[in-house]
């Protein structure tokens, strides 16, 4: 982008971390002489100018991530993939018309950039929104993304290698990449992974074919706590219940035959045999009773202990938390009317921006960070959780708050504003 560009960029961002209140559809102006409209327009103009392309802006965000990255103190960096339906209130031309969900809309797929040593959220390196009509993408070259989730990692992992993150990627998919083949692919392709396997898999141990669900079961195969840093034990909250993480860890060998998506058709694959290591995560109440299983199944990490992997895999509700801080948390990206699904794209990265703002000063030690934190909250109206000092989505709505404080007094007194509410609601406004 040039310098025009970029100005216009870092306005956008400011005024998308205006935009997080739920009745706003479109684009929020900060409060100043400029009219809404003018706003509404000028970002408009920019969605849609052709100089300003999808790769081109997503490199201050990309850049920031590396800054970030720098100051890490793990040899290693997390990159969730995940995907995420975006419903449409426009009803586009180029609007994906799907089966599961109830509205037309785009399907989103992100490659988030998360700190292996203490799982901060730090970005997305890649975003990709699929359309009726191609797949819009970050990557540079317009590059060809085949058919089917699964089927578009490959590429992610393999452009991975050429964003210079100064560390060594850990892809990190949930159960939608649970695949023999793509084990096997990727594998051969030497990527690094962590995938979440169906606990109804059959797999070799120990020469029987067992499921991994009756695997878990296996009398000798032990379990030990997975602790924190000060050493006090994991806990994570589920879906089926909240509780402390224990792990064990097994060999084990991927010999099934199975099915696999091509060219829209399914067709047989013949067994891969493949030999993995296999990391259990079991989620234990007070009373010791399993609430949740995570077959974990990895690649190339052998160097990492079990419980750092089944950690590493506590962190991935990252990008679920991402991507509702750009839905009903945050920036509403469902209540938008662009036109087009190169304009939702192009919006979706200023809007990644402004979330990329937050994450950097939630992680931010310094004193000074701390006591604005404290201000935000105060300003968001939010009540926090004991012992929770902020969350994202409170300290971008007390964000909020602030840039228009700050844009409105760059024209107006604040003696002359608190003067005319003295005047005109003295009920709620006392004198001075």
């Amino acid at each position: 982008m040039d310098l025009r560009h970029q100005e216009r960029f870092h306005q956008l961002v400011s005024e998308h971390v205006h935009s997080v209140n739920a009745a706003v559809n479109g684009l929020s102006a900060l409060p100043s002489t400029a009219l809404a409209m003018a706003s509404v327009k000028a970002m408009s103009r920019f969605l849609h100018h052709e100089g300003v392309t999808l790769p081109a802006l997503i490199e201050p965000v990309q850049e920031q991530i590396r800054v970030a990255l720098a100051q890490s103190a793990s040899p290693d960096v997390l990159i969730l993939h995940d995907w995420s339906w975006v419903a449409s209130v426009t009803s586009n031309s180029d609007c994906l018309v799907s089966g599961r969900h109830n509205s037309p809309g785009y399907d989103l797929g992100s490659a988030l950039v998360v700190d292996a040593a203490d799982g901060r959220p730090l970005g997305p390196m890649e975003l990709r929104l699929r359309t009726a009509d191609c797949v819009l993408t970050t990557r540079p070259g317009n590059p060809r993304v085949p058919d089917g989730h699964i089927n578009e990692l490959a590429e992610v992992m393999a452009d991975a290698k050429r964003w210079n993150l100064g560390r060594r990627p850990v892809h990190l998919v949930d159960r939608e990449g649970d695949s023999s083949q793509h084990y096997l692919d990727w594998s051969r392709a030497h990527h690094r992974f962590v995938v979440r396997a169906d606990e109804g898999r059959i797999v070799t141990f120990r020469g029987r074919a067992l499921t991994l669900k009756d695997l878990a079961r296996v009398p000798d195969v032990t379990y030990h706590a997975v602790r924190e840093a000060d050493g006090s034990p994991l806990c994570v909250t589920t879906s089926q219940g909240t509780g402390r993480v224990q792990v064990a860890e097994v060999q084990i060998t991927l010999d099934q035959p199975s099915t696999r998506r091509r060219d829209g058709r399914r067709i047989y694959m013949p067994a891969p045999h493949l030999t993995v290591r296999l990391v259990i995560g079991r989620v234990v109440d007070d009373h010791g009773r399993p609430v949740a299983l995570w077959f974990l199944i990895t690649h190339g990490i052998d160097e990492v202990s079990a419980a750092t992997i089944a950690r590493w895999y506590a962190w991935r509700w990252r990008i679920e938390s991402y991507y509702k801080l750009l839905k009903s948390a945050g920036m509403n990206i469902e209540r938008w009317e662009q036109t087009t699904g190169e304009a939702v794209a192009k919006r979706l990265v200023v809007a990644s921006a402004a979330c990329l703002a937050v994450w950097h000063l939630q992680r931010d030690p310094r004193p000074e960070a701390a006591t604005l934190r404290r201000y935000l909250i105060r300003l968001s109206g939010r009540q926090m959780k004991y012992k929770v000092e902020s969350t994202a989505p409170a300290l971008l709505a007390g964000l909020e708050k602030l840039l228009a404080v700050d844009a409105l007094l760059s024209d107006v007194n604040l003696d002359e504003i608190l003067t005319l509410a003295r005047q005109t609601l003295p009920h709620l406004f006392r004198s001075g």
